[in-house]
């Protein structure tokens, strides 16, 4: 997981005391991503080490806007905004750390800003770092040397607020270490120099590899967006499905980075896994070591029976056992029809569901086929009779029927 370390971290975190470190998460929005979980992992592991970990909740920073790997301005956001963020944000991070006893800590920064006048933040803080040491920072160079519009005042001091949130810390919680992607290395340093210019204090910095996926692409990412851990964002079954369809390069990497496994657990993983790679041993792992940790075991095994019923393995007692919502959620991408409830009362002959009331087949001779070869299912049991009449009491969740044709092919109909 790490990427650079400054010289003298390792000495201090091997001295065998507790010592407080700290990444920031900016609250852009009112859930993580799957693209924090690195960050959110380092935490773990650092207070898994026995040291305390701070997660500071940047409500004023957010204000401002990180320009890291920024090629543009980003937007600012309002207050209301943001204390809705931060409220979604300090819900999931409770999920991961040990916050009892004051194990753990949960800071923002607006709690130090909001009060403090800009004179006073300009001749504290700014009079301590020149403009030729923040030009220097590579995330600034780049948008000031790139085609775009530049950088603003207001992004260009944003390593200077980042800065005194380190000075803060330390100054205030006897913060020593600051960790965070390799993009903020630049960030993080500008700390380590305040504390050292202002108060001739010392600290130290740490950052991990930022991930990308073994094809090139971006890590949390989709065909349909970024990869939530908020479940009303990203279900869980999705969820899982993101981890479940890891290929066999990025699934090694994952679960080291991603799961608390020994190196004893992972090496034998990967044996297994060489040995039986359609098993997919190692992505199933994954998937519901986090999925659980994020959601809950429950979620695990609705993703497990979601999969089941999307790939041919579910029996209709599995389809009856599941809620409407659960049926909603995992046929979101399947083709779908909406029915009149009064078709079915009076009942309808299969044939026409499939062909005149849904279009699911294109006409009722290749239907009369398709029954005859055993290719055509309704909720998953095999139609074999081409008179056969549907009528409500086979309505799953008394909403829903699903038709199949072959292993793949679905379509959800919504009665209604």
């Amino acid at each position: 997981m790490l990427h650079d370390v400054m010289p003298g971290t390792e000495a201090l975190l091997s001295k065998g005391q507790p010592i407080k470190g700290y990444i920031g998460f900016d609250p852009t929005a009112d859930s993580l991503g799957v693209g924090h979980l690195v960050q959110v992992m380092t935490l773990l592991h650092f207070q898994r080490a026995g040291h305390h970990p701070i997660a500071l909740v940047g409500g004023a920073t957010g204000l401002v806007g990180d320009p890291s790997g920024k090629s543009s301005e980003r937007n600012l956001l309002t207050e209301d905004v943001l204390a809705h963020n931060l409220k979604g944000i300090r819900a999931q991070l409770e999920r991961f750390l040990d916050f009892t006893g004051g194990r753990a800590t949960l800071v923002n920064n607006a709690d130090w800003f909001r009060g403090m006048p800009f004179l006073e933040f300009i001749r504290d803080v700014g009079k301590h770092l020149t403009v030729n040491y923040m030009l220097a920072k590579d995330s600034v160079k780049k948008r000031i040397e790139g085609d775009g519009e530049g950088m603003s005042f207001t992004e260009f001091t944003y390593q200077l607020v980042q800065g005194h949130d380190f000075f803060h810390l330390w100054r205030e919680h006897g913060v020593q270490l600051q960790m965070g992607g390799s993009d903020q290395w630049g960030n993080i340093v500008t700390g380590t120099e305040l504390i050292r210019r202002r108060a001739q204090g010392q600290a130290w910095a740490l950052t991990t590899q930022l991930i990308t996926k073994a094809d090139g692409t971006k890590f949390g990412k989709t065909e349909s967006g970024n990869v939530w851990l908020d479940p009303a964002r990203t279900s869980p079954y999705e969820f899982y499905q993101f981890w479940l369809n890891a290929s066999d390069a990025d699934a090694a990497t994952w679960a080291r980075i991603f799961t608390l496994r020994s190196k004893e657990e992972l090496e034998a993983l990967d044996a297994q896994h060489e040995k039986e790679p359609s098993a997919r041993h190692l992505q199933r792992m994954l998937a519901s070591d986090v999925t659980e940790r994020v959601h809950s075991k429950a979620d695990v095994d609705f993703a497990i029976k979601a999969a089941d019923v999307l790939f041919g393995k579910a029996t209709i007692e599995t389809l009856r056992s599941l809620t409407e919502g659960q049926i909603a959620s995992i046929f979101k991408d399947v083709p779908s029809k909406d029915v009149a409830r009064d078709e079915l009362v009076k009942g309808v002959p299969f044939v026409e569901l499939v062909t005149t009331l849904t279009g699911f087949v294109e006409s009722k001779g290749a239907a009369r086929k398709l029954i005859e070869q055993n290719g055509l299912a309704l909720n998953k049991e095999k139609v074999t009779d081409p008179s056969k009449r549907i009528d409500v009491a086979a309505l799953l969740s008394d909403r829903y029927l699903l038709l199949s044709r072959g292993k793949k092919d679905n379509c959800l109909v919504r009665v209604g």
